[in-house]
């Protein structure tokens, strides 16, 4: 049995168990207990997480803890610099000590009206096209495959798709979600 890594925040554990049944006989999947946070929790937990685990494919997302902000603030929890750095940080260590098949995925896209309604702090579409901007280049020059799971969502129709929370997913989200990983992960194995 192959084995897969799936590295994110609550968005890959809503749908980590579509991933598990896609691949039922073929693979097994496996990922944190808790929420990967920011690209700071993935660095420090990359050892045990990943880097000490035999794996053939990990597929892996961080940003959308990374763009929160405090209601009326201007930053980030994570800066922007901060997070490129992070995430090319993550990618090499992990070309550097696994022979694993490396898939970067896209955060997905927020409302940033539902989830202002409904949270404690902010979350902005403007920053999760910046962040995924940059994770995109990063992933470029490291030669990563993308999943590009914020274009899947917003052409599937991100509102229909989200909560009223506007950021987790309704049932039928996750369940595409979980599919087009599955695919991915199946072509890089």
């Amino acid at each position: 049995m192959k084995k897969i890594i799936l590295i994110g925040d609550s968005i890959s554990m809503g749908y980590r168990g579509f991933v598990q049944a896609e691949l039922n006989g073929i693979a097994t999947c496996w990922g944190p207990d808790e929420n990967g946070g920011t690209s700071r929790n993935v660095l420090a937990h990359l050892d045990d997480w990943v880097l000490n685990r035999p794996v053939d494919v990990i597929h892996l997302n961080c940003g959308l803890h990374d763009g929160k902000r405090e209601f009326g603030s201007d930053d980030t929890q994570v800066p922007l610099a901060e997070y490129e750095n992070n995430v090319r940080l993550i990618l090499r260590k992990i070309q550097e000590s696994s022979a694993a098949r490396l898939i970067w995925a896209t955060t997905t896209p927020v409302n940033e009206e539902w989830h202002h309604r409904l949270k404690g702090f902010d979350r902005c579409e403007a920053d999760v096209v910046a962040f995924n901007a940059v994770a995109l280049k990063v992933a470029a020059a490291a030669g990563v495959i993308v999943d590009d799971l914020f274009n899947l969502v917003e052409q599937a129709g991100r509102d229909e798709l989200l909560l009223e929370d506007g950021v987790h997913f309704k049932p039928a989200g996750y369940r595409l979600l979980g599919a087009v990983v599955s695919r991915s992960v199946r072509a890089a194995l």
